[in-house]
């Protein structure tokens, strides 16, 4: 059995999301996004004490990127996946870890946004430059995706889960509508179904709000 370890609308909704699409039997095991999650028990599965950690044969996996590896190179090596040796190999690598780019600066933002409590806590000009780092991998997003349909040649991949899940983080606070590539794509991922399966309840939200308007720097 397969258990997923996972806080909604966070990184592990990207394992979540691939999950679904691989359509294999799995459970989820939810968490608050809280100190629940450095528990000894928990840290047992992700020392870091973070989300996602996922149990497979008696196995703890920690890492989405990791993550992703493992369950495609199990349950699809040339579908989802990229097998070692195959063309495309090399490119879905950068691309299912260019995720990590992108979710490192929206991670900066929800700490502004959402885990700091007061306002005098919160930085304007820390949000001003992690928004702009967003908007430059909406850019190179957007110029992978000049004649294709998906970040790969070869069709969808989990390397179009890894980096659209970031990117559904991100639109909370840096507009995709100026990208018109990336955001045609971004459209189309999210109209799968396995997405769907993968959003939050409107009770386990993380992100109180859509969209999180920029604070002006003065």
């Amino acid at each position: 059995m397969i258990t997923l370890h996972h806080v909604p609308q966070s990184r592990s909704m990207r394992s979540l999301w691939l999950l679904h699409e691989l359509g294999i039997p799995f459970e989820v095991k939810a968490y608050p996004f809280d100190k629940t999650l450095r528990s000894p028990e928990f840290l047992a599965r992700s020392p870091a004490g973070r989300v996602p950690a996922l149990e497979i044969d008696g196995t703890a996996l920690f890492e989405t990127g990791a993550i992703t590896q493992v369950l495609c190179e199990r349950y699809s090596p040339q579908g989802l996946g990229r097998e070692a040796g195959a063309a495309e190999r090399a490119a879905w690598l950068v691309w299912v870890h260019f995720a990590e780019t992108i979710s490192q600066h929206a991670a900066a933002l929800t700490q502004q946004h959402v885990a700091l409590r007061e306002d005098h806590m919160r930085s304007p000009i820390v949000m001003k430059l992690e928004a702009a780092r967003i908007a430059k991998c909406y850019a190179a997003i957007d110029a992978r995706l000049e004649e294709r349909e998906h970040l790969l040649d070869g069709g969808f991949s989990a390397a179009d889960v890894s980096v659209g899940q970031a990117v559904y983080m991100a639109r909370h606070f840096a507009a995709l509508e100026d990208f018109p590539r990336a955001a045609a794509w971004y459209a189309r991922i999210t109209a799968r179904p396995a997405f769907t399966a993968s959003l939050p309840a409107e009770g386990e939200k993380l992100f109180p709000e859509p969209f999180f308007a920029p604070w002006d720097v003065a």
